[in-house]
């Protein structure tokens, strides 16, 4: 079912890494014309051209594109108890975990009298994405909603595809956890139509152009970020989800195989990859896998995500190798199942989120743990980093010099502006200076 990849006894180079695990061909490029002109045409049709997309692409028209708040408020009303109080704790944990990533402002005194001032501003509206597909993710709608709100936002408006089988309107437990958070601002579109309705609004339906686009969605939603990128800020293109397990003869073969399994049923091209230097769990792990896979009911699914060429168990000599396969690879999930797990995580820095031990699955980052679950994935946690309050702050510098501050400074103002033939850069400091 799962290809075995065996490092034992060699040295990869950091290439060899990069290239040891395919991950599926996913190519937005490939996507960007098709949707550069489902854009353009919401822009230029509106409201029109994203009913039209909607009856192409999800079967049918909704009856109204933006929901009316009573309908919203219904949602919150018929949320099943447990789903309610799940939610309510889901949001109580990020909410808490999101506060301390918003950076406390701070003044620095250069000299006597000049001060820099760091201050973290929220824009003031964004557009969060919810997808539609083979689940339903009112967790995403905590995950996208929460940081916003935490780090200031003003207005959030929040989109996600119309249902087939809930008349062509909104799955209502997207709904539900929208209301519960006091989001009533909510259209029934999906897909790349979407992203530009939120980047380039829609006034006949009220929808007012946003600042930040944030949220997961297919090939189509990541290649329409990049489209309208420049316009809009955007969080990240997501692809297909990743997990990598780094585990040693002490992890529990059950467990792990339990997790690869768990985010192999997500999609068929997500990636399920395991490291160790255990040949012996790396059998037993691989046994677990058959015996689970026949039992779990998305089993077609997880096993062609499983048998792709994203998917893996890779043997090495040590855990310094392991954590150096995990490194190169980035993964948007990253589990440390062994002995001391925090010393193999101060062998790594690239991953989406973290998960120690045998009882962190990345299961409990999804929902309850507090931390964010939408995360970089495709490598691209080497550079950028998941949703949270960041994602919708903008750092500013306040300056502010006295007037014996800035004389001290002059003639350095003035050497350099000459030097690079800019004069009345220096002119500018001189004229407050004429006495």
């Amino acid at each position: 079912m799962i290809s075995t990849i065996d490092l034992r006894g060699t040295r990869p180079t950091p290439s060899d890494l990069r290239a040891l695990v395919h991950r599926a061909e996913i190519d937005v490029s490939a996507a960007i014309p098709v949707v550069a002109d489902l854009i353009r045409d919401v822009r230029e049709r509106g409201v029109e051209a994203v009913l039209e997309q909607s009856e192409r692409f999800d079967g049918g028209r909704p009856a109204a594109v933006r929901v009316d708040p009573a309908e919203i408020a219904a949602a919150v009303e018929a949320l099943p108890a447990e789903i309610r109080a799940a939610l309510e704790e889901v949001v109580r944990r990020e909410r808490e975990a999101s506060r301390a990533q918003v950076p406390a402002p701070a003044v620095t005194r250069v000299a006597e009298g000049a001060e820099i001032a760091q201050r973290w501003q929220p824009v003031d509206r964004v557009g969060l994405y919810i997808p539609g597909g083979k689940a339903v993710y009112p967790s995403s709608v905590v995950m996208n909603v929460v940081p916003a709100q935490v780090a200031g936002v003003r207005s959030i408006a929040l989109a996600s595809p119309p249902q087939k089988e809930f008349g062509l309107g909104i799955h209502p437990l997207i709904l539900g956890a929208a209301g519960l958070l006091g989001i009533d601002e909510v259209y029934a579109m999906g897909g790349a139509g979407a992203i530009g309705a939120l980047a380039h609004g829609i006034p006949a339906i009220g929808l007012e152009p946003v600042d930040v686009v944030a949220g997961p969605g297919n090939v189509y939603v990541a290649a329409a970020k990049r489209v309208v990128q420049g316009t809009v800020g955007i969080d990240a293109e997501a692809g297909p989800s990743e997990v990598l397990v780094i585990a040693d003869a002490t992890a529990d073969p059950v467990v792990v195989a339990a997790d690869l399994i768990s985010q192999a049923e997500h999609d068929e091209t997500a990636a399920a990859v395991l490291v160790t230097d255990s040949g012996e769990l790396a059998d037993a792990v691989r046994a677990e896998l058959d015996r689970q896979v026949a039992a779990t009911s998305a089993r077609e699914r997880v096993t062609t995500a499983l048998g792709g060429p994203q998917s893996a168990i890779v043997l090495v000599d040590d855990l310094a190798t392991a954590a150096r396969v995990s490194d190169a690879y980035a993964p948007e999930h990253l589990e440390i199942q062994t002995a001391d797990p925090r010393a193999v995580l101060g062998l790594v820095s690239h991953a989406g989120a973290i998960f120690l031990g045998t009882h962190s699955p990345v299961s409990l980052g999804d929902y309850l743990a507090g931390s964010n679950h939408i995360l970089p994935t495709g490598g691209t946690a080497r550079f950028t980093s998941g949703i949270s309050a960041a994602t919708f702050l903008r750092p500013q510098q306040v300056v502010h010099y006295d007037a014996d501050a800035l004389r001290a400074v002059a003639p350095h103002i003035r050497a350099m502006s000459d030097a690079e033939q800019l004069p009345a850069h220096g002119d500018a400091v001189d004229a407050r200076f004429r006495d």
